[in-house]
């Protein structure tokens, strides 16, 4: 049976060796490949080295373990004011308290503390007496309040529909813009700002804390500041004037006699 065409073909190029042109091609591709691979490593060599001098240190999120910083609040009910909140008894163990005054103190002691949980929702679940969500307000030893409750009689606003509301400015500023906090719960309290929580008819705002909070909230920041940079001055800034002071003169007298002595002592005989 008579071989086709294509089989003669092959028969050929299998005694030859795949021919003169096959033999003569040279791999360029398998080349090409073989020198990306190298590059590809050694850039990828260089790099890890660089990483590794260089490693990226990521900040902390303020505040940290060990910072001390400040903030003022105050409490509307109904319109009316309440408070300050009485001093926080267990501040040794409590990332933010109170110390009276309707100031705070956010000093974190644990990681659980700091950073994006300095919340006031840390604080409320740590004071006795005070609940706050989006939903209840309750200040101590007064009613706990809930959205769609009407105010209770004999306060400013008795009658009304309430809810709970919380205002928030960044520091204590007087040209500081109100920003209206949408869940209490969650909110990181910054260095130096002020909070007002309240419970009041739709369409009303807790007022900005009283001015008293906010220089009670100044007063602490600079007398923090204070403790830790005015201390040494005040030990060594009156010792070296009397010392100094006192020797001029024991000198002078002391080069006063010696001269004395000097000229009159020839006279003698």
């Amino acid at each position: 049976m008579p071989r086709n065409s294509t089989g003669k073909w092959v028969a050929r190029a299998a005694a030859t060796g795949g021919g003169r042109t096959y033999r003569g091609q040279r791999p360029v591709n398998w080349y090409a490949g073989l020198i990306v691979l190298v590059v590809v490593g050694l850039l990828s060599v260089v790099y890890a080295r660089y990483e590794y001098q260089h490693p990226h240190h990521v900040a902390a999120v303020q505040p940290a373990v060990g910072t001390k910083w400040f903030a003022g609040i105050s409490f509307d009910d109904c319109g009316q004011q309440v408070g300050p909140l009485a001093a926080s008894t267990d501040a040794t163990t409590l990332g933010i308290t109170t110390s009276g005054g309707g100031v705070l103190s956010i000093s974190p002691l644990t990681k659980a503390q700091a950073g994006k949980n300095a919340t006031l929702g840390l604080f409320v679940d740590n004071y006795p007496g005070l609940a706050l969500t989006t939903k209840r307000f309750e200040y101590p030893g007064n009613k706990l309040l809930t959205n769609g409750e009407k105010c209770p009689s004999g306060t400013p606003d008795a009658g009304k529909v309430g809810h709970v509301a919380v205002a928030y400015w960044q520091n204590t500023d007087p040209e500081t813009k109100r920003v209206k906090v949408a869940d209490p719960t969650t909110l990181k309290i910054g260095s130096s700002s002020l909070i007002s929580v309240g419970f009041v008819p739709a369409g009303t705002t807790p007022p900005r804390p009283a001015q008293s909070i906010v220089t009670g909230v100044l007063e602490a920041v600079s007398g923090s500041t204070t403790t830790t940079t005015t201390a040494p001055t005040a030990v060594t800034t009156p010792s070296p004037t009397p010392t100094t002071t006192a020797s001029t003169p024991s000198t002078t007298a002391a080069k006063s006699s010696s001269t004395t002595t000097a000229t009159t002592a020839p006279t003698t005989p």
